[in-house]
């Protein structure tokens, strides 16, 4: 059983991140700083690390050089992905950004313990797998994109991929939230010839309009207040490899103007420097937004619009992707029972007559949702229908009703704190809920331990809404 090493400072994380390992058959060990690992542990001695990058006391990266050997993997968030591509060069195996699902997580630890075990076993021969390829473990019919489903909509995406994938072609992803529009993006990179250097991936929507700028393309020092030192940005810490501009409809047309410079001269400019520099970057972008509409109407460059439609990938909602929904639903039940420990789950028959026939309005995130609290909440070998909560009758949810469905802690255990075995993402989801109405942002986040912007970044990203009246609202 592999021996693994979390240091978090953040106990929800770092207890979320234990369980969800040694639910995976791990063995774990914890620390909240590396003064503490290195007090109460050997640490060449675990198989793996997986450090916050930001820690009291000393960054994670310090232990790569305590480590010796041992492979270190570095979990930051979008603010600081900057500092991750650093920690690499400084010889951190990889990173994952936070908050991270955890198929993710899971993906990247048995990607990264397959490749120490291949050094191991064969020092002298070069492993088989690039850099990301295990992360595309899939079930699709043949194995290499990593993306579930066998629709003919999901056939001919699979066979644009494979020719896209070889080339710098700027590619535009569409299809609504949930679809899996990051997978696509993904397998785009692993199977090109850059799988090997960095994918930053960007949600233009959860960074401020006044950093995006920043974020993207750097700055100077003096650039604006409190710029008191330069810095890159992430299309520079994606030099060599991809940028994923996720929502890129959300962009203001300032930063439009700078991109397309990118794509354009394939060079930036920092902001407050009179300088250019050149990249070499392919951008992938995303968007569940019109974007030829929006360029009608001012919202969008039309120039860049262009630029970015060189190639289009079209991803078909998960009501249109008939027998699919099944087979996903089936992927995702296994996966979670493995994850907790629940052997001989099945869907009843009403279940799966409720699956083929509901809308699905938040698409695929929205099924695994149901399908973890499902697995949660069963006491018996099969998982009925109502344990899904969805209601085949109300297909044309308000959006209000399906940010309620995605939050079984409100709907079904709003009186009692969430058990141990719910995942990070239903405490926080529970958390929020119960407790928004009577605390501002700024006590919810320090509450949580983490900063009002991923307080922000995963409300976006798990779809919960602020509430605009009483204390929070003040916030």
């Amino acid at each position: 059983m592999p021996h693994i090493l979390i240091v978090e400072d953040e106990t929800i994380i770092r207890s979320a991140l234990r369980r969800l390992l040694e639910r995976n058959q791990y063995q774990v060990s914890e620390a909240g700083s590396v003064q503490e690992a290195q007090e109460r542990y050997s640490i060449p001695g675990f198989d793996l690390i997986v450090s916050d990058l930001r820690l009291p006391g000393a960054p994670g990266t310090e232990l790569i050089k305590l480590a010796q050997g041992t492979p270190v993997l570095i979990m930051t968030s979008y603010a600081s992905l900057r500092s991750a591509v650093d920690s690499m060069k400084m010889g951190a195996v990889d990173y994952i950004a936070k908050p991270f699902d955890h198929d993710e997580m899971l993906q990247a630890v048995a990607r990264i313990l397959k490749e120490r075990q291949e050094v191991k076993s064969a020092p002298s021969e070069r492993p088989s797998a690039s850099r990301g390829g295990d992360k595309a473990a899939s079930a699709n019919s043949d194995g290499e994109i990593g993306i579930i489903g066998s629709c003919p909509a999901m056939l001919e995406l699979y066979s644009k991929i494979r020719k896209v994938s070889p080339t710098d072609s700027t590619v535009l992803i569409q299809g609504e939230s949930g679809t899996g529009k990051e997978l696509v993006a993904r397998a785009l990179h692993n199977l090109s010839r850059r799988a090997k250097a960095p994918l930053i991936s960007v949600n233009c929507a959860a960074i401020p309009e006044t950093l995006i700028e920043s974020e993207l393309f750097g700055h100077e020092k003096g650039a604006f207040t409190g710029a008191t030192a330069g810095r890159a940005g992430l299309v520079e810490a994606a030099d060599g490899g991809t940028l994923f501009l996720d929502e890129i409809g959300e962009l203001p047309l300032e930063a439009q103007a700078r991109l397309l410079r990118v794509l354009q001269e394939g060079e930036i400019r920092r902001v407050g420097s009179v300088q250019s520099q050149k990249v070499d970057v392919r951008l992938i972008a995303a968007t569940h937004r019109d974007l030829k509409t929006l360029a009608k109407t001012g919202q969008f460059r039309e120039d860049l619009y262009y630029r970015l439609h060189v190639i289009s990938l079209k991803l078909p909602a998960l009501r249109e992707r008939g027998s699919d929904v099944l087979e996903i639903a089936r992927s995702f039940l296994a996966r979670q029972c493995a994850q907790m420990g629940r052997d001989n789950l099945r869907f009843a028959s009403d279940a799966e007559q409720a699956i083929r026939h509901y809308n699905w309005p938040g698409n695929v995130r929205e099924l695994e949702n149901a399908i973890e609290r499902a697995v949660i909440l069963c006491e018996s070998p099969d998982i009925s229908a109502d344990l899904l909560g969805i209601d085949i009758e109300l297909d044309d949810l308000e959006d209000d009703d399906f940010n309620d469905s995605m939050a079984p802690s409100q709907t079904n255990n709003s009186a009692h704190e969430p058990t141990e075995d719910l995942s990070l993402e239903d405490y926080f989801q529970h958390f929020v809920l119960e407790h928004q109405d009577h605390m501002t942002e700024t006590e919810l986040a320090r509450k949580l331990g983490i900063s009002r912007k991923c307080l922000w970044e995963r409300r976006q990203r798990l779809g919960i809404p602020r509430r605009k009246s009483g204390a929070a609202a003040g916030s």
